[in-house]
């Protein structure tokens, strides 16, 4: 296990170029073993549910991930600001196992990351903006990171009412027996060459010096900013800070 990956984050990713046609998982990433989980052979990609916020600008959108136990409605207020300073369209999408989208036994960053490049090719998006945060993060990690050929540029309410009766909406059986995939992280030895941006809170103890090494190893351009006066949820406590280091990430060549 990668300690400095065992630990959640933010980050975001530029998602690769999809090829044209009927979409098929890449075997690769599909078989890539986890730490936690070796052996594990093959993963079936779910359709996830996700919300759109239409922009007029033609580049490509941002697709927001959310975290552990979190729903596409965690990032709506950033989204609908983003639209507002870039132009540009965004998405927010439920993870599996999370929100409106399908329950799964299988809970993997290799399965999630699949998920994603299904939404994108189903959508029609050869090129966005992933955002990730924390599981989400590591989720858009694991896709640069299994399509780094392909990947141009990195930035690193669940109850509810059905029958009467309050439900959880999160699949928290699957959740709980995969805790350790979830806080760990798949095994990667190529690096992702492009230019990346880790964006922490300065109170938050989830990205410290001791984790540069290994973020030079895996992402040899990688450029650490912290917020001053956030934490863990650095999208939440500087909402202004984090939707302006977006956009000035954006204008990146």
């Amino acid at each position: 296990m990668l300690r400095w990956l065992g630990r959640p984050r933010l980050s975001f990713v530029r998602a690769p170029q999809l090829p044209a046609g009927p979409w098929v998982p890449d075997r690769a990433a599909a078989a890539s073993p986890s730490a936690s989980a070796p052996g594990r052979t093959s993963v079936t990609p779910l359709p996830l549910s996700y919300m759109v916020f239409d922009g007029p600008a033609p580049q490509p959108p941002l697709v927001f991930l959310h975290g552990l136990l979190g729903s596409k409605g965690n990032f709506r207020a950033i989204a609908r600001a983003l639209v507002q300073r870039s132009g540009r369209k965004v998405l927010t999408v439920d993870a599996r196992n999370h929100g409106e989208s399908p329950h799964s036994p299988t809970m993997s960053y290799e399965a999630m990351s699949l998920d994603v490049q299904r939404l994108l090719h189903q959508l029609r998006l050869p090129k966005c903006i992933l955002v990730g945060h924390s599981m989400g993060g590591k989720t858009a990690m694991t896709l640069a990171l299994q399509q780094v050929s392909a990947v141009r540029q990195f930035l690193l309410t669940n109850l509810v009412e059905a029958e009467g009766r309050y439900v959880w909406r999160v699949n928290l059986e699957a959740i709980s027996h995969h805790m350790a995939n979830i806080m760990g992280f798949p095994v990667f030895h190529a690096p992702y060459p492009g230019p990346t941006l880790f964006l922490a809170g300065s109170d938050s103890p989830y990205v410290s010096s001791e984790d540069y090494p290994e973020i030079e190893r895996l992402f040899p351009e990688a450029e650490i900013q912290y917020i001053p006066g956030a934490g863990h949820w650095v999208h939440a406590d500087k909402s202004q800070e984090f939707i302006t280091a977006i956009c000035n990430f954006l204008l990146l060549p």
